[in-house]
């Protein structure tokens, strides 16, 4: 019986999911389109598509702490404010796409240019892809052709593909802000959920340390760091982009994989 009642409940947080405000149902999005981001704050004005930012090949390469810690990256689409100039004079996208920066031995190309003339224009339009992105979901086919599978998201077990070591992350760049001090992860916190029959939380510190170290987190996602202290907060808050939700269905998988987090086995009667 707790069987099928933790099974139910399940299911009613998937149709929470499944719902926006206003009970209209989100369309769920292309498994190379999750994580997009389009960012439009100055390109209307400058007669150009919007930028076309896909996480996924971000991802695969930095931590989410270097860029959003120690770059400066806002959590939240076109709330940084990027302009040319900014990335021209080495900040935001500028910071690695320089035309002097490289990953894996390879040149990273550089992601803006002041000038004028119509043939170094084209750099633009690696980056200015909304109006023609017709190629994505074949080059996300052949990029996660060899990771483990998983259900929802993009498709990519993003955790045990770097666990197998297919990722191999950068977390520090010269002249950026960078973590000197190794810090040990706190130990794996169980989190009991308020619907009765839903199995415990197992949150793991070690697994998101991994790309989110703790400053990414505390205190601006979640305030309290002191132990036997935590701010309540509930699945609604968390669909509507708060705590977990910051990342959980934008960019890190969604909530509809209940099994996920809730993971700990309820006991038998």
């Amino acid at each position: 019986m707790k069987k099928w009642f933790v099974l139910g409940v399940a299911a009613l947080f998937v149709c929470g999911q499944s719902l926006a405000q206003g009970g209209v149902k989100k369309t769920r999005p292309q498994r190379h389109d999750f994580g997009k981001v389009v960012i439009h704050n100055f390109s209307e004005s400058a007669r150009m598509s919007p930028v076309t930012f896909n996480h996924w090949q971000h991802r695969s390469k930095y931590t989410c702490r270097l860029c959003h810690v120690d770059i400066g990256f806002a959590m939240s689409a076109n709330a940084t404010g990027i302009k040319a100039a900014d990335n021209v004079n080495g900040e935001y996208c500028g910071t690695c796409h320089n035309g002097k920066s490289s990953y894996a031995g390879t040149r990273i190309f550089s992601s803006c240019t002041q000038s004028t003339d119509p043939a170094d224009r084209a750099t633009c339009t690696r980056c200015h892809t909304t109006a023609d992105n017709a190629g994505a979901p074949q080059e996300f086919a052949q990029f996660s052709a060899n990771f483990p599978k998983k259900r929802f998201g993009n498709g990519i077990d993003w955790i045990e593909s770097e666990s197998m070591g297919l990722i191999k992350l950068v977390d520090s760049l010269d002249g950026v802000a960078n973590r000197n001090k190794i810090f040990k992860n706190p130990a794996d916190a169980v989190i009991s959920p308020h619907t009765l029959g839903m199995p415990d939380i197992i949150f793991s510190h070690d697994k998101h340390g991994v790309w989110n170290g703790c400053a990414l987190c505390h205190p601006d996602v979640f305030p309290s760091v002191q132990k036997n202290q935590s701010t309540p907060y509930s699945m609604n808050e968390i669909f509507d982009g708060k705590y977990c939700g910051a990342c959980h269905g934008k960019v890190a998988f969604p909530m509809i994989e209940c099994q996920r987090c809730h993971s700990k086995p309820v006991e038998q009667h």
